[in-house]
């Protein structure tokens, strides 16, 4: 029924008009070779409501008019006698009621349902407008933080690196002119200057970590690589990054997104996990680029789907931007697996 209907109303109404007067002929026909004892107004109903629906109210009333003046007719011509005109015009007066309630019935559906249609388009609109206004912002945001991250980076590069060289500098001087008189505070002296070299490690480090190299192919495998080595430096756990083939990525937000998810797999499995060891891998797999973190940590607790934390859901939400799909599970030999995959061609931007 459902489709019977959907190809009416893809025809027009000239079309619809055309099939409700036949319907009205074949129905006065079958009704005529019938003979008038047997009761056909029921059968008028079909063209009185697909006049009405497809086509309009006046036109329904023009078939209900139509109709009972062929059943009418129809009767006269089979031999029907009556005994008194009334008593047709009372039976056509009844029928017409019928019809025209149905006819009125049938327009008041077709007009609400037009407006639900109606409605439901518009909301439908509104809710795209505003989806799609929540992605531009969204993305907007992401740069706005990216953009402070670099700064923030190259600010702690060019200023704080700065300053702690030249402590460990200044530091050197005195300890070398302390040492030319003998004085045992050089040692003390020397001692400045290792934790200003240290510092001077630990500043680059957070500025790489925070403004990571150009971003493509090339420069997520670095960053990748530097983050691994820096994380050992840090925390003094065994983190390896493994990158057979590099997959093709010219995308630098791509890249970027690829770079601060792994950021964010690394950090929850040292502060949740507890591991002795971290791999993470990037590669080409049927297509598509993999990144995979894994670690031998405690692993993740039965209600750690409930208690998602903020880095969590936006590790998704970058894998979202881009098309990609995160995968967070118990790994099979204990830790956790983190996995992004994202289209290979890696074209289009956030």
């Amino acid at each position: 029924m459902g489709a019977l209907t959907s190809q009416f109303e893809k025809r027009s109404k000239t079309f619809s008009a055309a099939i409700s007067v036949a319907l009205v002929v074949v129905i006065g026909v079958v009704d005529y070779f019938t003979g008038y004892a047997i009761f056909f107004s029921a059968f008028y109903l079909l063209p009185v409501g697909l006049a009405a629906w497809f086509v309009g109210g006046t036109f329904g009333i023009v078939i209900s008019i139509l109709s009972v003046v062929v059943s009418v007719a129809g009767d006269y011509a089979a031999g029907a006698h009556y005994p008194s005109v009334f008593v047709p015009m009372w039976n056509g007066a009844i029928g017409l009621t019928v019809y025209f309630v149905v006819v009125k019935t049938l327009t008041s559906l077709r007009r609400l349902r037009n407006e639900l249609e109606e409605r439901v388009r518009q909301r439908t609109t509104a809710l795209a407008d505003e989806m799609q206004e929540r992605a531009r912002l969204e993305k907007e945001i992401l740069e706005i933080s990216e953009r402070e991250q670099r700064r923030i980076g190259h600010d702690l590069h060019d200023s704080l690196s700065q300053h702690w060289a030249a402590t460990a500098m200044a530091g050197q001087v005195l300890s070398e002119k302390l040492a030319n008189k003998s004085l045992p505070e050089s040692a003390d002296a020397k001692e400045i200057v290792r934790l200003a070299e240290t510092g001077i490690t630990l500043t680059r480090n957070l500025a790489h970590g925070i403004a990571p190299v150009e971003m493509d192919t090339e420069g997520l495998v670095l960053a990748l690589r530097e983050l691994a080595a820096n994380f050992c430096i840090v925390s003094k756990i065994r983190c390896t990054f493994v990158c057979d083939t590099p997959p093709f990525i010219h995308d630098a937000n791509t890249a970027t997104h690829l770079y601060r998810i792994a950021q964010e797999a690394v950090n929850n499995a040292i502060r949740h996990g507890k591991p002795k060891q971290i791999v993470m891998s990037l590669s080409n797999r049927k297509e598509r680029v993999e990144l995979t973190i894994e670690d031998d940590g405690s692993g993740l607790t039965d209600d750690w789907q409930k208690n998602r934390g903020l880095g969590t859901r936006i590790m998704a939400h970058r894998a979202a931007m881009v098309d990609g799909v995160l995968s967070i599970e118990p790994n099979p030999t204990g830790g956790t697996f983190v996995k992004c995959t994202i289209p290979a061609s890696c074209n289009n931007s956030p």
